[in-house]
């Protein structure tokens, strides 16, 4: 049977894209996307039928609004269809571009045949349904952190991907040189096209190890404290885990949390202190940023 999606449509002042981001994600959307039109830019993001109503949406569209206007912006324009599966696919992938990021990284569709004169790394990616396409500024900011982080060699290191999404971030470390990663998701989907994007990339299963599930199941399948973490996910969500992030860490442990808006700094911040972590760096794209933190 057909599955059907919303296609959700906006057009807005190009300052607010980070916000209409924020809020998609947050609303459930897969496979956003963003491109310019003349002085606005067109916002698509996609959601399984069944998630959602007219009224749902409806209720999405004044959020939207509001918070358009509480930033003192323009009010962006909201519009949403019924689509197939088959419509949904063709239709995401089309507004999806190879795309360089940082130094290192070039993000290439699996649909697009791969440039043959590059110096980049490069990750073959098909996120599907699940979050992580590099276009959006934390994924950009989080591997931009592992590049600084394996700027020199280390061979050896164990990272741990709390929120995998697509696996981008497990397979960029990996193509840095990181021996092994382990990757969790909430979302089956999410699992799923990690494990696809694994095979894409022709890495070892036994090099990427993905599982559904949070924190507390990372905890259960690692054999060891890890190197590093990357945790690129809702602010609130972080809150709730860094109580539990020393049960994968030792006091060498790095890691790089994204997904944090600027007025949610402060109490990040805080609450790693409590917790024993010290904010090394902190980087900023637009109204994102991405914290690089260790053991204090």
């Amino acid at each position: 049977m057909v599955n059907s999606w919303w296609e959700i449509q906006i057009i807005a002042d190009p300052t607010a894209e980070d916000l209409l981001f924020w809020r998609l994600e947050d609303f459930g959307c897969k496979g956003t996307s963003c491109e310019q039109k003349g002085q606005a830019c067109l916002v698509q993001a996609y959601l399984p039928q069944f998630k959602a109503q007219q009224l749902d949406l409806a209720a999405l569209a004044l959020r939207l609004r509001q918070d358009a206007l509480c930033a003192e912006m323009t009010a962006p324009v909201v519009q949403w269809r019924l689509i197939d599966e088959e419509d949904w696919s063709s239709s995401w992938k089309s507004h999806w571009h190879p795309q360089e990021i940082g130094d290192r990284f070039l993000i290439n569709p699996a649909w697009i045949p791969a440039p043959l004169q590059t110096n980049r790394l490069i990750i073959t990616l098909d996120p599907g349904v699940a979050f992580g396409t590099g276009a959006h500024a934390t994924t950009q900011l989080c591997l931009e952190s592992l590049e600084m982080r394996f700027s020199e060699p280390l061979p050896d290191a164990v990272i741990a991907d709390i929120g995998c999404g697509s696996g981008i971030l497990s397979v960029g470390a990996l193509l840095l040189g990181a021996k092994h990663a382990y990757a969790v998701d909430t979302d089956p989907l999410a699992v799923n096209a990690t494990r696809e994007n694994r095979e894409m990339n022709h890495l070892a299963g036994n090099r990427l190890t993905v599982a559904e599930g949070s924190l507390q199941k990372m905890i259960e399948i690692l054999p060891c404290p890890v190197d590093g973490f990357v945790c690129n996910i809702l602010a609130e969500v972080i809150l709730d885990l860094i109580p539990d992030l020393e049960k994968i860490a030792k006091p060498t442990t790095w890691g790089v949390l994204s997904g944090i808006l600027l007025d949610q700094i402060k109490p990040i911040a805080n609450t790693l202190e409590q917790h024993g972590w010290i904010v090394a760096t902190l980087w900023r794209k637009q109204d994102w940023c991405c914290m690089n933190i260790r053991r204090s």
